[in-house]
């Protein structure tokens, strides 16, 4: 059963990717302008209705609510990866603070505490 899960959890990474690769280009932008400029010419066809506003209305409402979670699943794996070459990195070096490795499971209080120390330590100024 946990091979059909990683292939499930596999071909949404990999769904995702593609998706958020393919919504950052100017043609995405483009597609989704001329969308909009499509829509915007027929509503004097459709004399400006209500199912005329509707139609661009659900459109954009479903197309935010799936791209939210496919955007958020690839900063998800994007974060996760680059935590990991940071750690390996702090577990590299050898002065590192190898606590730090665990930062993004502190408190706030405790990620400020080290965000004055680290500034302190390296001389610069709080904001």
């Amino acid at each position: 059963m946990a091979k059909d899960k990683d292939s499930f959890s596999d071909r949404f990474r990999n769904l995702a990717n593609r998706v958020t690769e393919g919504a950052g280009t100017p043609w995405a932008m483009a597609a989704a302008a001329l969308l909009v400029i499509g829509w915007a010419v027929t509503g004097p066809i459709f004399g400006f209705s209500d199912t005329w506003q509707l139609v661009i209305n659900t459109t954009t409402t479903i197309i935010t609510f799936l791209m939210v979670f496919i955007i958020q699943t690839s900063q998800n794996r994007e974060a996760k990866a680059i935590h990991l070459k940071l750690d390996e990195l702090i577990f590299a070096t050898p002065k590192a603070r190898n606590r730090l490795m665990n930062e993004e499971n502190l408190s706030e209080r405790q990620l400020e505490s080290d965000e004055a120390e680290a500034r302190k330590k390296g001389g610069v100024q709080a904001d």
